[in-house]
């Protein structure tokens, strides 16, 4: 079920992979996507799993309908309805905040003492956009001071192949996203230009997980299936 997954003081942030879910081929697994075609029942059942394993109630556990912009926005409960943004943080204990990803970079934010955290959908619109940014802007706001990342797998910059102008336009926003893919071809590495932007924003305590996710069998990547489910990055603050 998590292809990653650590306990920071009482937050836990995690990974999801493909393996513990119901859903049927080809979103085969633990897809969390509602919106790519799977079963709403399966998927329901695999949030759900996802909950338990989080300690919180699947109620309790907030996604996002992201739209690769760079809005963020506070909740405090689950909303009614989609919540068209790409980044979401939260001071309330027990609300486990998803980004859903399959290819696109996703980011786990939190400041332990202050009591804050927050998840960021940080795909190339966003992160040019400075989605990262803005939402670390929103939780300092809410009085974090220091800021922990972790970013989670994604495709490399080997594996997402670009037209040029494409490139550089990412570039001239992060140079540090610039990258050369398997064929020698111009790319975009997304995840390096994520994690140049959060050490610019003055994120020292920053992880960076390993892992591919073009090339990884156990996460789901648009890229390498077309029609495919979607992993999720997820972050929780323990009210006890």
């Amino acid at each position: 079920m998590f292809f990653w997954q650590d306990d920071l003081g009482g937050i836990r942030r995690a990974f999801t992979d493909r393996s513990g879910g119901v859903s049927e081929a080809p979103y085969a697994g633990l897809n969390l996507g509602g919106h790519v075609g799977d079963d709403p029942a399966a998927v329901r059942e695999n949030r759900a799993r996802v909950a338990t394993s989080l300690a919180v109630e699947p109620e309790r556990l907030v996604f996002m309908d992201q739209c690769h912009g760079s809005d963020v926005a506070v909740v405090t409960e689950k909303p009614d309805g989609p919540l068209p943004v790409d980044g979401i943080v939260t001071t309330e204990p027990d609300l486990a905040l998803a980004v859903l990803v399959a290819d696109c970079t996703p980011v786990l934010l939190s400041d332990e003492t202050a009591g804050v955290i927050g998840a960021v959908h940080a795909g190339r619109p966003g992160m040019t956009t400075g989605v990262v940014a803005q939402a670390i802007s929103l939780m300092r706001d809410l009085g974090a001071t220091q800021v922990a990342a972790v970013v989670g797998p994604s495709v490399c910059g080997r594996c997402y192949e670009v037209p040029l102008e494409m490139r550089e336009s990412a570039a001239a926003v992060s140079p540090e996203s610039r990258a050369v893919s398997w064929t020698g071809t111009a790319a975009i590495d997304v995840a390096a230009g994520v994690v140049a932007q959060l050490r610019a924003a003055g994120v020292d305590d920053l992880t960076w997980v390993p892992g591919c996710a073009r090339e990884e069998e156990a996460l789901f990547s648009y890229r390498r299936e077309g029609t495919t489910g979607r992993f999720a990055g997820v972050i929780v603050r323990s009210g006890s």
